[in-house]
């Protein structure tokens, strides 16, 4: 037997344009929506999704554009949305850029031809506010920043983990201190501001080198960086990096710390089952990803207020690849 939306207004004890609002995500209260969606669950009712989201203009799901899901960071962090999304009753529409403004702009038309009801973004450094405001959805950048724009972001404390890597290799006796950061994103630039400037804070030579963020580009632009210099330490910005560099190494027989001290950002879960273990930044990924979502089911529906940027502190995790020299 078919339910209709009248079975459900009975069971709640709503009447069926209540039921209408509350699956529309008009205005009801919480006990009303709490009413309506036990009614839908005790009845089995399923709403022409499509029919409703003409009506609403607007759907029960979140757009969630990020950079690289081979990116364990984004992986994860994809997780702890997805949790925190279908917590509250909505879908998550996923989309991969591979740090590609083409694909990130496509995806954004995709976000407003969907209805979405909102937009995570992990944003490339081509993203314009512009852009984001013309989806006309509430917006929340995580890990990045776009210039100009009135969005909430959930970013790390990257001047607090620059200073602490630095230190670190610094306490550990090294001096000759390259870094490795992204092109793609605010976060590769900011990152190296802030380890440059704490290398400049010890007094030492200022060295780093950019690259788009995957391990392939990472390992090339390391390998010619090392047919040229002999540093003693790297700091790499991600984990892709990371891995890059450990097989850069393996690969010349570059002894790890003994030549050349490795740390850098995301504490993968191989990080520790390596010999040496990698030292690293380790990042709150999934709060990344909860307050993301979290903020963002807070602006859904919600009057216009000033944009909030949550910053998250990392953790310095020590292990032998930075062993003293």
């Amino acid at each position: 037997m078919t339910v209709s939306i009248k079975d459900v207004a009975r069971a709640a004890g709503v009447s069926t344009s209540t039921v209408s609002r509350a699956l529309g995500q008009g205005p009801v209260s919480a006990d009303v929506l709490r009413r309506v969606e036990s009614a839908v669950a005790a009845t089995g009712y399923r709403p022409n999704l499509a029919a409703r989201q003409l009506r609403s203009q607007r759907s029960r799901t979140i757009g969630l554009i990020i950079a690289d899901i081979r990116n364990p960071f984004f992986t994860q962090v994809s997780r702890a949305v997805e949790d925190v999304a279908y917590a509250a009753g909505m879908r998550v529409l996923l989309c991969n850029t591979d740090e590609d403004p083409e694909r990130e702009a496509m995806y954004l038309e995709l976000m407003a031809e969907e209805r979405v009801s909102g937009l995570i973004v992990t944003p490339t450094l081509h993203l314009t506010a512009a852009a984001l405001q013309r989806v006309d959805r509430p917006v929340v950048l995580i890990d990045r920043t776009v210039k100009g724009g009135d969005f909430d972001s959930i970013v790390l404390d990257n001047t607090r983990a620059a200073a602490q890597l630095v230190d670190h290799l610094v306490a550990c006796g090294r001096r000759r201190i390259v870094g490795l950061f992204g092109s793609t994103s605010s976060t590769g630039g900011e990152r190296r501001a802030e380890v440059e400037a704490a290398l400049t804070r010890h007094g030492l030579p200022v060295r780093s080198i950019m690259s788009p963020p995957s391990f392939d580009a990472g390992h090339a632009a390391l390998a010619e960086m090392l047919d040229r210099e002999h540093p003693d330490a790297l700091i790499l910005s991600n984990g892709l990096f990371v891995r890059a560099a450990l097989k850069l190494c393996h690969e010349r027989r570059i002894p790890i710390p003994e030549r050349l001290a490795l740390a850098g950002f995301d504490d993968e879960v191989w990080s520790d089952l390596v010999n040496p273990g990698m030292t690293v930044i380790r990042q709150p990924v999934e709060a990344f990803g909860r307050e993301a979502m979290t903020a963002l089911l807070g602006r859904i529906g919600e009057a216009r207020t000033p944009p909030r940027r949550i910053t998250l502190s990392g953790e310095l995790i020590v292990r032998g690849s930075t062993a003293p020299a």
